[in-house]
């Protein structure tokens, strides 16, 4: 009787699978809301100076 709770559907598997990544995501975003910003802000400076790059100043 052990293999009572494995007899589910592979649909079923698969949605209680995607359930779990989604709702692990959804923490992670919380955790990392801050970092996002600063990522973004890392990118435009290395824009900046890459366009002094380009210019020869």
């Amino acid at each position: 009787m052990s293999e009572g709770p494995k007899k589910i559907s592979l649909q079923e598997a698969v949605q209680q699978r995607l359930a779990e990544k989604k709702a692990a995501q959804n923490s992670k975003a919380n955790l990392k809301g801050s970092t996002a910003t600063k990522k973004l802000s890392s990118q435009q400076t290395k824009k900046a100076s890459n366009t002094r790059r380009k210019m020869g100043t």
